[in-house]
């Protein structure tokens, strides 16, 4: 698989962030609902979306007259 620069950038990103907060959950948590309730950073909610479901139509066999 061929390497993507911006995925590595992000990666490493994530990695520089993780660190800041010795990799706990927690705080990276707390961090991010802090920027969050100071507006720093905007979080968009929108309904689920509904399944989508393929309805499969089969062609019925052609009745051929009485036998």
């Amino acid at each position: 698989m061929a390497k993507d620069p911006i995925l590595d950038e992000l990666h490493k990103t994530r990695e520089r962030y993780a660190a800041r907060f010795k990799n706990d959950l927690n705080a990276i948590f707390r961090d991010l609902k802090a920027k969050e309730a100071e507006g720093q950073i905007a979080v968009v909610s929108r309904p689920p979306r509904r399944p989508q479901i393929k309805r499969i139509v089969k062609k019925r066999p052609e009745h051929r007259g009485a036998a």
